[in-house]
Formats: structure tokens, C-alpha cells, sequence
């Protein structure tokens, strides 16, 4: 008899926890997250407990449950844990990529010369010049035009001296000194008009 009616009480309390824990079938999501108000605090009465195997049949009162660990309430809010941190939310990560460097070309003026006439033309990505091409070298002989080629395959180009030294600072062609110096000249007016 005693062991059956430790069974049912076992089996009742049981019962009560998992309907208290999981909400009344009327409970929205919304209401089972608002904070509990916590029951008044009902004094034990005074006098003997019963020792012969009799339970109290009496009520508990509302808004109560049988708790496995005595002194919690089985439906805390999250912030009244004590061991809970509040972070406020972070705002959303943005990633910034840096703009891609404009690209853009700038002429040089045409200097003239006693074999021609040179001018040139370099290319920019954002402050760095990547390519140099000679939009005019002088061609009226064939020496000229050899010796025009000598500067246009030493300074022009994406792999030029003038690319590798981003400047107008470079060695003389030997044996085409008007020509390199007219080119310098032209490539140094391009240079000082991009900035």
C-alpha cells in the first residue's frame, strides 16, 4: 500500500513538472517567455507531519509547481540567472573592399628633334604608371627608325625601365641621345601633367 502510493505520487508530481515545464496547451510561445511573477511564499504549518504514510491532499497553490530542486521555480527568465551575461546586440559585419584603382593614360607633349619628332604616352593605375608606349619616334631614315627602336624596346612598354623606376630618370640610349633625351622630355611633361 505504501509503495503504491509513493508510485502514484511519484507519478502525479512527475506529471505536474512536465505540464508546468511545457506550458498549458492554451499558452502561446510568447507568454511562456514573459517573465513569471513568483507565488507568495506560503508559511509550513505549525504542528506534526504525518508519519503513518498519509499525503496531503491539499492543493498547491496556483501558479506553483513540484520542482525536482527545491527553491527554483521550473519557468525563470534567462536574465535572472545569475551566470548570464546581457550582450547587446552587435551590428550586422559589412565588409569594405578597397575601390579598385582607376585606370587612365596621359599624353606627353610632341619634342621635337633634329631626326623628328617624339612623344609619348603613359598609363596610370591610380598613381603607379603600369605601361609607356612612344605614340611618335622619329623614322626618317633608317638609322633613325634603328635607333628609335633601341629607345622605344628599352623605356616603353609594361616592363620597361620606365615602369620598373616609375620615373623619368633613366639611362640615355647609347648612340640615340637626342632621341632618349626628346622621349625623357615628353615622358617627364606626361608624368608632371597625371598628378
Amino acid at each position: 500500500m505504501r509503495r503504491a502510493l509513493l508510485a502514484i505520487t511519484g507519478l502525479a508530481a512527475g506529471t505536474t513538472a512536465m505540464v508546468v515545464l511545457k506550458g498549458s496547451p492554451g499558452t502561446s510561445p510568447v507568454a511562456r517567455d514573459l517573465p513569471a511573477v513568483p507565488p507568495p511564499v506560503a508559511s509550513a504549518p505549525a504542528g506534526p507531519t504525518p508519519t503513518d504514510g498519509a499525503v496531503s491532499a491539499a492543493p498547491s497553490p496556483a501558479g506553483t509547481s513540484a520542482s525536482p530542486r527545491p527553491g527554483r521555480t521550473a519557468t525563470r527568465p534567462p536574465a535572472s540567472r545569475p551566470d548570464a551575461t546581457t550582450r547587446a546586440p552587435s551590428a550586422p559585419r559589412t565588409t569594405t573592399r578597397p575601390a579598385a584603382p582607376t585606370t587612365r593614360t596621359v599624353t606627353g607633349p610632341v619634342v621635337e628633334n633634329e631626326y623628328g619628332n617624339v612623344q609619348v604616352q603613359i598609363t596610370l593605375s591610380g598613381t603607379r604608371i603600369v605601361d609607356v608606349v612612344a605614340l611618335e619616334l622619329p623614322e626618317k631614315t633608317a638609322q633613325s627608325d634603328q635607333r628609335s627602336e633601341q629607345v622605344d624596346g628599352r623605356y616603353s612598354g609594361t616592363s620597361g625601365l620606365v615602369v620598373q623606376r616609375q620615373s623619368a630618370n633613366v639611362d640615355t640610349v647609347s648612340g640615340a641621345t637626342a632621341t632618349s633625351t626628346s622621349y625623357k622630355q615628353s615622358l617627364q611633361a606626361a608624368i608632371d601633367r597625371a598628378n
